[in-house]
């Protein structure tokens, strides 16, 4: 039987250079629990250090966490990557951590902390998680798909690092597998602005940085259960599986 399950798709954690401290691994569980959501993505600037201890937190709670990470490409568009594995999501960690120049500077972009499940400062990432990678839009949806991921364009009705305001368009050979719209758009907004792009699913999310914004926005999926599989078939609008656009 399919229910309707609140899902948020873009979530980040302290580790993200602009994101704040208190958004460490059991916090985030306990606010998205509290906001009655039923499936997050955990998805850092172009690091996955912190999606274990996330993993780790909400293992006594039905909380639902899918592995993935927000890349930079090397056009300056920002992509989501979302997994079924951990495993997976360490595949496209290693080729990222070949790809990402640059060294933080904690004075201009803050201190990206990798914290565990029990809010204990496992270690400091020192890699310019802030920038952009040097690898192309096309080579890492490549390498997400290699890797059985879902490659997702973030945003993309924000005026910079989204596909549009980077490339001006969408090239369906691509092959993105759902497009994110900000709450401030919306669904039927989008469809409206966008009607050439009414062949993709859209999902709309929070991008939560801070705490208070996790549960402000999600996206609704008619599923048999909150899972990487269950999505997977949502955004391929396959077997009854679907996004709930409407309210």
């Amino acid at each position: 039987m399919l229910k309707v399950f609140n899902c948020d798709l873009h979530v980040h954690t302290c580790l993200s250079p602009c994101a704040e401290l208190d958004m460490h691994p059991m916090a985030l569980v306990q606010r998205a629990i509290e906001a009655k959501l039923d499936m997050i993505a955990i998805c850092d600037h172009n690091s996955s250090a912190n999606v274990p201890y996330v993993i780790k937190a909400s293992e006594t709670s039905n909380l639902k966490i899918l592995p993935g990470m927000e890349i930079t490409t090397s056009e300056e568009v920002h992509l989501l990557a979302i997994f079924d594995s951990l495993s997976n999501l360490i595949l496209l960690q290693n080729i990222i951590d070949q790809h990402l120049p640059g060294e933080n500077d904690e004075d201009r972009f803050g201190v990206q902390a990798i914290v565990n499940e029990n809010g204990e400062v496992e270690g400091i990432n020192n890699q310019l998680l802030i920038g952009a990678t040097d690898l192309s839009l096309d080579t890492l949806i490549s390498y997400i798909h290699q890797f059985n991921g879902l490659a997702v364009a973030a945003h993309i009705d924000r005026e910079s690092f989204s596909v549009l305001s980077q490339l001006g368009f969408i090239d369906d050979n691509v092959g993105f597998d759902a497009l994110e719209i900000t709450p401030l758009t919306g669904f039927n907004q989008a469809r409206i602005r966008y009607p050439e792009l009414s062949k993709y699913s859209f999902i709309v999310s929070s991008d939560s940085h801070f705490i208070k914004d996790i549960g402000q926005a999600f996206t609704r999926l008619s599923l048999q259960e909150p899972s990487f599989a269950e999505l997977k078939l949502a955004l391929k609008r396959q077997n009854g599986r679907l996004v709930m656009e409407q309210s």
